[in-house]
């Protein structure tokens, strides 16, 4: 079990303190060179073109290999050398287009331009500038092109960005599937369709994947090519901007799925190459590449480099207005290995030692310490399945300084159980170990299911659930069969037992929380390039007969309710009973009991719980009523009273009944929330 440990061990303070040290000298080589981070961090303003108050353009790459640079494009006819940029200190390079004579721009809004590269070697290639704001593809090319963005009146963002929540509810999402057609869904759908669904589930935090640029629609968005530039399949950047601002409006927080962990192998679109040389952004080969991602890896020592990525984060806030990120691949990241071919037992030899990559570390505490800085409402994520001690701790403290973490154990758990093992045999010990296993004082993400799970060669719980008979069992027009039946109670406890007990925030992929039927796959050569699977059916909550409905409804009252008494925010959960024979769990949070019986076939009356605060007590969420596809078996107007009998670790205790339906399979869940007397 992940502890706190690391707190009292001299080896561990002692590398922790090296890291803080580190971060220091690094902060300190920055007031030094470059005035600060903040001027550092926004040099977004003077790298790839900038329009100047009388209209001329500054161009400036960093391309320290390159021999030579020229600009093209629509504004000179695609003159090869009629543009040449001026070789600067430090490997950059700059360049400015007067004004034409009537004073406006030489490179017209939605123009395309090239960056000219020739090489040591004599090579002549065409890149798409690093820092490029906006990049599109013709429908007949596998290219990407760069394009001038700088319309005449761009949006402003009107709506302050929300403030940021004791109980964070979030909802991962992909604009591009978020329709039931088989197409690229668009920005603007999204703002009209799909947000106001989030703010009615209850969900105050949107994660967006796959918004930076990415030439592979089926990478999911994991492969980026462009890192300044927002994704034009699904539209402008002004109508990515109307969706955050309109999000904003609601009070939902929007993060940004960043990739800094690699990036696409791509030449003529992406970062790779663009000096001509094997490095430039990247460590060389093999360093520089990542084998199982066919991807390039980040030189984290490079000043170049911190400047580019550092920078990345603050456009993406301040341009954008995004609240925070989700950081993707930290695993690759911290160490050497990139968490290949390596498991983690906790051990703390698998933490500090020569295996942790100390650039990107220290890159990452940096990040961290600067968006906090500037931002003290930002929120960031980790995606880092090793368990790094002090992931989720201040960079003060010598801890990366990350808010969040993401309990990635338990999704793994319940898809492991749905695979392996029978009603009967589920494990209540194991289940409650895996959701409460993380280290103290390090917040987690926790979710039942997230979009890896949703992907082609996997299924989501649903439809692990209950497969086929999706398709032909889900109306309320007919009896529930015993799978359905089983499969909509089970969606319910799962996700509410991750909700309530897994971590300090909750996670949910769109289309999850209604038991979205089949998988997620996106068009490619092996499918023959379709849209089929990669959509989300909505459509399904419209049809009132069906009971995808049903789960929407639990899933929207179960965030509701957390709002109201707002166990996220709480400390752990106190487990007083986890039976193995009668599959009941019981615990307290934040004031309210939860009862879960997973037993496939008893129900029991007078059950004996455990509870802390003794007065009178309701029932609050009931899986079982009838509006959320249950059978509607408990009295809610049942009031339940506290006797002064110690029961399993608490003062008091009371009687309540646990019902089952003994002609079906079903399992039974009930919340009651405290009253005080």
């Amino acid at each position: 079990c992940f502890s706190c440990l690391y707190y009292s061990s001299d080896f561990t303070l002692g590398f922790q303190t090296i890291q803080y040290e580190l971060l220091q000298k690094k902060l300190f080589q920055l007031e030094e060179a470059e005035g600060g981070f903040d001027q550092f961090t926004r040099s977004y303003r003077t790298f790839g073109v900038q329009r100047q108050p009388d209209n001329s353009l500054f161009f400036k790459e960093w391309a320290p290999a390159a021999e030579a640079l020229f600009l093209t494009g629509d504004f000179n006819n695609w003159n090869k050398f009629s543009h040449p940029y001026t070789k600067k200190d430090f490997g950059k390079w700059e360049l400015i287009l007067l004004p034409r004579h009537d004073k406006s721009p030489a490179v017209d809004h939605n123009t395309k331009l090239k960056v000219v590269v020739h090489t040591k070697e004599g090579e002549r290639l065409y890149r798409i500038s690093p820092w490029a704001k906006y990049v599109t593809r013709e429908e007949k090319s596998v290219i990407y092109d760069w394009v001038h963005w700088d319309p005449a009146l761009p949006y402003i963002q009107i709506h302050p960005r929300p403030k940021k929540p004791t109980s964070l509810r979030i909802y991962e999402a992909h604009v591009g599937i978020a329709s039931p057609e088989s197409t690229i869904a668009s920005y603007t759908n999204f703002t009209t369709n799909v947000l106001p669904r989030i703010k009615d589930l209850g969900y105050n935090c949107i994660q967006l994947m796959a918004i930076m640029e990415h030439a592979y629609y089926a990478s999911f968005g994991y492969q980026v090519t462009s890192f300044f530039a927002a994704s034009s399949r699904y539209g402008t950047p002004d109508e990515l901007k109307l969706l955050i601002d309109t999000a904003h409006s609601m009070g939902i927080m929007v993060l940004l799925d960043v990739v800094h962990s690699h990036a696409s192998k791509n030449v003529e679109d992406g970062l790779n190459k663009f000096d001509g040389s094997d490095s430039c952004f990247f460590h060389s080969s093999p360093r520089g590449d990542h084998s199982q991602w066919d991807s390039r890896l980040f030189n984290y020592s490079s000043w170049e480099v911190l400047r580019f990525l550092l920078s990345n984060l603050r456009w993406w806030m301040e341009e954008y207005r995004f609240d925070g990120f989700r950081f993707d691949g930290v695993t690759s990241m911290l160490y050497h290995h990139h968490g290949v071919g390596t498991g983690f037992s906790g051990d703390y030899s698998e933490y500090f030692g020569l295996q942790v990559d100390e650039d990107s570390l220290v890159y990452l505490m940096l990040a961290n310490h600067i968006l906090h800085t500037l931002y003290p409402s930002c929120i960031t994520v980790a995606e880092d399945v090793s368990g790094m001690p002090a992931l989720c701790r201040e960079v003060q403290e010598g801890g990366l300084g990350f808010d969040y973490r993401l309990a990635m154990a338990i999704p793994d758990k319940w898809i492991q159980i749905l695979k392996e093992l029978k009603d009967e045999d589920w494990d209540m010990g194991n289940i409650i170990h895996t959701l409460t296993n993380r280290r103290y004082g390090e917040k987690c993400i926790a979710y039942a299911e997230s979009h890896d799970q949703a992907l082609v060669g996997d299924k989501s719980l649903a439809f692990w659930l209950m497969d086929k008979e999706m398709y032909t069992n889900m109306s309320s027009l007919i009896p529930m069969t015993p799978v359905i039946d089983r499969g909509l109670q089970l969606h319910k406890m799962i996700r509410l037992l991750t909700h309530s007990m897994g971590g300090e925030g909750y996670l949910n992929f769109m289309g999850n929380e209604f038991g979205h039927p089949e998988w997620l796959d996106f068009p490619r050569e092996g499918n023959n390039q379709s849209y089929h699977y990669a959509r989300r059916q909505f459509n399904l909550l419209d049809i009132d007969n069906l009971r995808y409905h049903q789960l929407y409804a639990f899933d929207r009252d179960m965030n509701r309710t957390e709002d109201k008494y707002g166990w996220l925010a709480a400390p752990p959960a106190f487990v007083s009973a986890k039976h193995e024979g009668d599959k009941v769990i019981v615990f307290d949070r934040a004031n309210v009991l939860f009862i879960f019986n997973f037993h496939p076939t008893k129900s029991f009356q007078g059950y004996r719980v455990a509870v802390d605060v003794p007065g009178k007590y309701k029932i609050k969420l009931d899986s079982d009523m009838v509006q959320y596809g249950g059978h509607g078996r408990l009295d809610h107007n049942t009031e339940f009273f506290t006797e002064a009998q110690p029961f399993n670790g608490r003062p008091n205790s009371m009687q309540v009944n646990i019902s089952f339906d003994s002609t079906k399979v079903i399992v039974v869940e009930l919340l009651l929330n405290v009253i005080k007397s």
